[in-house]
Order: C-alpha cells, then sequence, then structure tokens
C-alpha cells in the first residue's frame, strides 16, 4: 500500500523523517517552499473529526432505550452475559472476547445475572435488566468505529473530503446504526476490524525507519487489534487475510536487491520477518488463548452448555448432573440408551420392517429397531457378554470399554443385531433389527456382537451410566449404531430410524446410558460419593472446545426466514425483521441505507473497471497514469478493495446461515474504497513540476538553457495546481454524495431506530426492493 503526508499537504522533508510519508523522491522537494505549521495545516481535519464523532455519538445513543423489550440476537448474547455473571457454563459458536465485554459492563453496573433472555419480546423494565448498560457497550464501540475510519483516510494520506465520504458512509448508514444499538457483536468485531487497519497503516509509514519505538508500538498494536478481531468472531481471519497479504507484498519488497532505499542483508531481512512473525501472528494468539483462559476459570458450574462436552470436560465442572449421578454397569444390568445428539432413546417394538420400501428396496421383515423421544419400557435393554460367565458367578462383572457385548430386548426377549441389508433411509447404510434367542446363539451369533468403545478412554475404563459417552460398534462389520432427525414412515409411528453407519468417526454416532432400571433404589451401587472436581489441563480442554465450536458451526445449516445469500449483500436485496409491536405498529428492520451502499457498490465496480482499462491500455502502450498515481490507486485504494473482498467473497463458500449483518465489515471497506476512488476521479494527487526559482512553470517539454538558472523541482499541491477549481469541483461531488446518503439515511431512520410507528402507506413507500416489512397493510 501507498500513503501520503496527513491531509494530502505538500511533504516537508524533516530530518529523520522518510520516504514513509510520502512517495516523492528527495530531489523534488523545494527548501524555499514556504512551510505550514501542523496546527494551521490541520485544522480542518481536526475540526471534521470532532464534528463527525459527535453525530456519530448522537446517532448510535438517541433512544438506546427504546424498546424496552429482548430484540432479536439479544436472546443469546444478554444470555451470555447472564451465563457469565453466574459462572454457569454455556456454549456457543463464537470465541469468548465479545460476550466477556458485555459481562463485565454487566458486572460494572452490580448486574447478577438473573435474567436469561429467553424470548424475542421479554421486558427489561418488569425483570429489572440494566439493558441500556449492555447496549451501551455496542453503541460505544460503533460510534468509535466512525472516527477511525476518518483516521484511516487521514493517515493515508487523502484530502478532507474523500475522508469525510468515507467515514460519513458509515456514520449515515442505517445498517451499522441499527446493529450497534443493541446486544450484539458485529460492533465489537466491525471496529476492532477498522482499529486493525488504522495500526497497520501507521506502521506501514514507520516501514523506513524498522525497529524503533514507534514501529514496534504500531506493530504491537495491530497484532493487538487482529487478536480483538479474530476473538470476537472466527470471520476475523479475514482481517488477518487482510493485513498478512498487505505484509507479504511488503516482506516481499523488502527481499528486493534493487530497491531504492538500499538491499538488506539475509540477517537484516531475517529480522523484519520474525519482528512481523512475533507482532502479527505470536501476540495476536496468546491474547487469543488468554480470552479462552478467562472463559473455562469464570463458567466453573454446570450448565446448558455440558451436553456439547466430554464426560472428562464435564467433571471440570461443579455441581455436574453427569458426575452426581453417574453409576457404573455391570454386566446383566438393563439399561437405557439414548443418542447425544438427538435424544432419542434406541427401542424396539414387535412390529416388522415392511417387505418393500417406497422406492423398492427390500427389507429384511426383521422387528424394528428405532428412536424414540420418550421414556417406555421398549427401551430396556440387558447387557450380556459375548461369553457367559459361570451360574454362580454372575453378578458383579463391571462393563468397560472395549468389552464385545450383546443386547438383549428384554420386552420382545429378542437381540440387537445388525447386517448387510440396507436401511430404510440409506441403501448405504446397515438395517438394525432384532433376533430370537434360538438364532443368537446359533447362525446370527456373529451378527449379535457388538464392540464398546467408549470416547476418550484410557485403557479398559469403566462403562458407566451418564459419564460414558461411548460408540457401538457392529463386531463383524464395524458399523456404527447412529440415529438422525428424519422421521420414518407411519409403518414405524414416525419415529427415528437407527441403522448402521459405515463412517465409525463421526461425532453424531455417540450414545450414552441414561439409567440403570434393573438397580433396586435400596442398592449400595446408587449411594452418591463426595466427587472431586477433576482437574484438565488447558490445551485439552481448549482443543476440545474448538473442535465442539467448528463443528456446530458447519452445521447451521437449517434455514431461516430472514437468511439470505452473498449476492444480495451488496445491493442491499432484503434485511431482516428485529422486533415488532402491533399495538404501535412500530418495528426495527435492519437494513442498510440504500443510497450509501449503492453508491459504495457501484465505485467497487468503477475500480475494477479502472484497473481492467489501466492494463489493457498498459498493453497496447498507452500510459494513462502517471507513475505516482498509479503507484497510489494500485497500492492504497487497492488495499481497501483487498479488505473488502477479503471480507466478502469467503461466504460464497460457506454453506451455514448467513445474514446481512455478515457484509457490515466488507461494507466499511467499501467506503474505503468510495472516498479513495472519489478523490481518485478528480485527480488530486500531487504531480511533480519543475518550478523555477522565480516561480515560472515548467511542463515536462520544457528545457531550460544549458548552463543557465536550471529549474529546481517541487511537489505543486493540487490546490495550487488547479487554482482551487479541482478542491472545488471535489467537495462539490462529495457534498452532493454525502447529501443524498443522509436523506436516505433520514428516510429509514424510522425502521432502524423503532419509532415512530408508520402507517401501512408509510411502508409500503420504504419497500423499494419488495422489502419484508410488517404493517404494510
Amino acid at each position: 500500500m501507498s500513503v501520503r503526508q496527513r491531509g494530502g499537504q505538500v511533504p516537508q522533508k524533516k530530518a529523520g523523517l522518510s520516504s514513509a510519508s510520502s512517495d516523492v523522491p528527495n530531489d523534488q522537494t523545494n527548501e524555499l517552499q514556504p512551510k505550514k505549521s501542523g496546527v494551521t495545516a490541520e485544522w480542518d481535519y481536526k475540526l471534521a473529526l470532532f464534528i463527525i464523532t459527535t453525530i456519530a455519538f448522537v446517532t448510535r445513543f438517541w433512544g438506546i432505550s427504546h424498546p424496552n423489550e429482548v430484540v432479536f440476537d439479544e436472546v443469546h448474547f444478554g444470555k451470555f452475559a447472564s451465563y457469565y455473571l453466574q459462572r454457569t457454563y454455556f456454549f456457543d459458536v463464537h470465541p469468548p472476547f465479545g460476550k466477556l465485554l458485555f459481562a463485565l459492563m454487566g458486572w460494572f453496573v452490580g448486574y447478577d445475572g438473573h435474567f436469561l433472555f429467553d424470548n424475542i419480546g421479554d421486558s427489561y423494565i418488569t425483570n429489572n435488566v440494566p439493558y441500556v448498560a449492555f447496549r451501551a457497550l455496542p453503541a460505544l464501540l460503533g460510534a468509535l468505529t466512525v472516527p477511525t475510519v476518518f483516521l484511516i483516510m487521514w493517515e493515508s494520506g487523502y484530502t478532507l473530503p474523500a475522508a469525510i465520504v468515507a467515514s460519513g458512509l458509515v456514520l449515515f448508514d442505517n445498517a451499522h446504526i441499527g446493529q450497534t444499538r443493541l446486544i450484539l457483536l458485529d460492533a465489537t468485531l466491525v471496529f476492532a476490524m477498522s482499529v486493525s487497519v488504522l495500526c497497520y497503516v501507521r506502521f506501514y509509514k514507520l516501514r523506513h525507519e524498522p525497529f524503533g519505538r514507534k514501529w514496534w508500538k504500531w506493530l504491537l498494536l495491530t497484532g493487538v487489534a487482529l487478536s480483538c478481531v479474530i476473538s470476537t468472531k472466527y470471520v476475523g481471519v479475514f482481517t488477518f487475510f487482510t493485513i498478512g497479504s498487505a505484509v507479504a507484498l511488503d516482506l516481499w519488497g523488502l527481499l528486493d536487491i534493487n530497491r531504492k532505499q538500499g538491499p538488506l542483508s539475509l540477517p537484516e531481512f531475517g529480522k523484519h520477518f520474525a519482528a512481523r512473525v512475533f507482532g502479527l501472528i505470536v501476540v495476536p494468539f496468546f491474547f487469543y488463548l488468554f480470552w479462552f483462559q478467562v472463559h473455562f476459570a469464570i463458567l466453573y458450574r454446570s450448565g446448558p452448555g455440558d451436553d456439547f462436552m466430554s464426560p472428562e470436560f464435564q467433571e471440570t465442572l461443579s455441581d455436574n448432573i453427569m458426575t452426581a449421578n453417574s453409576v457404573g454397569i455391570d454386566f446383566y444390568d438393563a439399561i437405557t440408551m439414548r443418542h447425544k445428539e438427538t435424544k432419542t432413546y434406541l427401542h424396539s417394538h414387535p412390529d416388522k420392517y415392511p417387505l418393500r420400501y417406497e422406492d423398492g428396496r427390500v427389507s429384511s421383515q426383521g422387528q424394528q429397531v428405532t428412536g424414540y423421544p420418550f421414556n417406555d419400557t421398549n427401551n430396556h435393554w440387558q447387557v450380556l457378554p459375548a461369553k457367559p460367565f459361570p451360574e454362580d458367578d454372575l453378578l458383579g462383572h463391571r462393563v468397560k470399554s472395549g468389552d464385545l457385548i450383546k443386547l438383549r430386548h428384554l420386552v420382545t426377549d429378542s437381540y440387537l443385531l445388525s447386517h448387510d441389508v440396507a436401511s430404510p433411509y440409506y441403501p448405504t447404510n446397515q438395517e438394525f433389527t432384532t433376533v430370537p434367542l434360538e438364532d443368537a446363539n446359533g447362525s446370527r451369533f456373529n451378527d449379535t456382537l457388538f464392540e464398546l468403545r467408549i470416547e476418550g478412554a484410557k485403557g479398559k475404563s469403566d462403562f458407566k451410566s451418564m459419564a460414558s459417552h461411548f460408540k457401538l460398534i457392529h463386531f463383524p462389520t464395524k458399523v456404527a449404531m447412529w440415529t438422525h432427525t428424519s422421521p420414518l414412515p407411519d409403518w414405524a409411528y414416525k419415529q427415528a430410524e437407527i441403522n448402521g453407519n459405515k463412517n465409525v468417526q463421526q461425532s453424531s454416532n455417540i450414545w450414552y446410558v441414561d439409567e440403570i432400571p434393573s438397580i433396586p433404589a435400596e442398592s449400595d451401587r446408587l449411594k452418591k460419593e463426595q466427587r472431586k472436581i477433576k482437574h484438565v489441563p488447558f490445551w485439552k480442554k481448549y482443543f476440545e472446545l474448538q473442535r465442539a465450536i467448528f463443528f456446530h458451526n458447519n452445521a447451521l445449516t437449517s434455514s431461516h426466514p430472514y437468511a439470505s445469500q452473498p449476492i444480495q449483500w451488496p445491493f442491499l436485496l432484503r434485511g431482516v425483521s428485529f422486533w415488532t409491536q402491533n399495538d404501535t405498529r412500530q418495528q426495527i428492520y435492519f437494513l442498510g441505507n440504500p443510497v450509501g451502499w449503492w453508491i459504495a457498490s457501484s465505485l467497487l465496480a468503477v475500480f475494477a473497471g479502472i484497473v481492467g482499462a489501466d492494463q489493457l491500455s498498459q498493453r497496447r502502450g498507452v500510459d494513462s497514469l502517471d507513475e505516482r498515481t498509479r503507484s497510489r490507486f494500485y497500492n492504497s485504494t487497492g488495499f481497501f478493495f483487498l479488505a473488502w473482498a477479503a471480507h466478502y467473497l469467503p461466504f460464497y463458500l460457506m454453506g451455514r446461515q448467513l445474514f446481512l449483518h455478515h457484509y457490515l465489515p466488507a461494507h466499511l471497506a467499501s467506503a474505503l474504497v468510495t472516498g479513495a476512488l472519489l478523490e481518485f476521479i478528480f485527480n488530486l494527487d500531487p504531480v511533480a513540476l519543475e518550478e523555477n526559482v522565480d516561480g515560472k512553470l515548467a511542463g515536462k517539454g520544457d528545457k531550460t538553457k544549458k548552463g543557465g538558472g536550471a529549474g529546481t523541482k517541487r511537489v505543486v499541491p493540487a490546490k495550487e495546481r488547479m487554482g482551487g477549481n479541482g478542491m472545488l469541483a471535489l467537495w462539490g461531488a462529495a457534498g452532493v454524495v454525502m447529501a443524498v446518503v443522509i436523506a436516505g439515511w433520514w428516510f429509514f431512520l424510522p425502521l432502524t431506530y423503532g419509532r415512530p410507528g408508520l402507517s401501512a402507506e408509510e411502508v409500503v413507500r420504504r419497500k423499494w426492493l419488495g422489502y419484508d416489512l410488517h404493517f404494510a397493510k
């Protein structure tokens, strides 16, 4: 990327100032040129920054107490804050940093976490919840995002109108405002992403003054900001890619032996490489781990997240039901087994599989084995050894991991079996059925053998109720007992299918024993012992949680009425209904500012078109841009375009549920591109012209007389070179853009703030692209 001196002012070479502040060679700076003080040169930027920041706080905090009810995903992130304050373990697919900030805010105001945000529309007032304090956190971060965008443009050397347009597109965007006024994570994500870009710009400007105090400061701050991005949501990896790509290009340039500043030796290059790895990978990773350590330290009580974790993990939590109620299982015990994910019981009844299924395949017509959601005596199975014990020594033999067992269905006195017959729904999976005793001990003996594999077991671990999560592996064919959520037809009473899954490693093959009904109530085996909370190393807990997070994140594939596709986002084809109130006809509809989004998306296409046209013209020997302008266009504006592409295009590869809010980081990047491109269109980049000492300008074709008064070169700013006309045109264009953007923002304001309520006619007028708004009739 390329940056200029802040404010787009004439670059001034000072002692120790490298070309990081300017791409203009040293011989083009005229010492006779009058200098302006920093205060005089930048007062307009500072004034604009103050005004923009003030408006950002007003737009984010105005009416933040409305509505005083739970809105949309506040049911999740408010709930998580309460769980933190109660020290109750929960599971979520996002890293902990953003949720910890909400918990911290609740702790600041003395909230005890008594309200669990169960339903959209639940009253905060009735339940005495400090919801305004919770909402103030994202509002604060959302407000600070706007001046951060302005600073990115300022530090990158863009003119004031360009900085105002870029920050104004975020300032007056209904989606950014709406998302930052509720208890949601996206304000933290977008703010951390923008700070990452700003810190990297500051670091890049010091690239020719390496290893100094400021150089290290901005490098480490970039790393910390990147850590905050990925510690909030895993889509923060897109910000890592953006910064990482720029760093890789920078390192590639440092490796060039013909670089203008002189070649670096390989040891010197190694220092640069190692410093960046430390600051941008090692430091962020350790901060990322730190938040998980805080997460584990706070959540030490058993809670709703227990079921997502292994029994070993659950044993680290106090008051864990699994740990408290687990009982060792002996051979000849009757047990009930439940599938870990679907919670259905392993069940059987006398009914048979039909001779033919709807697709024409033939079954074994054996006894049905199904999954049943309710407790029932048909769920009782007796655990038998593969080789019977002597009659006088039947009791007291504990079942262990790795044992070969048989399962007898008590009600029908038949034995569980799997064989090479296709299951009802999955032709590649095996059917599960039962056979009578004479077959189980005769020709079908091997088909009734199952290996018990306890997850995470070390050696011959005891088989326990609740605590032992296991896979039941058919011994001859090596398939795992499995079920799913699609119910069987009426002939199976809409119960779940049980079949043999050839993918033994699949995590959905896991079952557990819910209870042991055969144990008498007065048995000593049911006496509870005082159990100590188990300690598991951090790394083991961390990796287990990571696996669970990624698995469940990828499993979010179910449909949602307001889900959308990435192709729809840049054009703002649909939004999301957050909240409605029938009596007042008020609604919060999550939607961006259509005018601002369409302008930004159009200029993204213009950028791509300019790049294509420039490349084509160069191939034909036509040099339409000077070297400095082209370098700045590709490197600086191109860096912003890369940020947009990196935060947008990967969503096309995802199969999970997607919503409009996933585009917010990319929208911020598109605002940066818009501001930069607006300046480029008006050609306000300084170019080097020859100027004699007496002030006479000389173009490229002019020559000074040999030996007499050669002209000295200096950089002539656009204001001076164009007589103010160029800046006037740029200000005019910026004014027009901001006027229409503010108009669009104001028009959709009632949908963003949830008030006032709109009449049917007013709602219809806002259905520009057929938005599915409420109260249109």
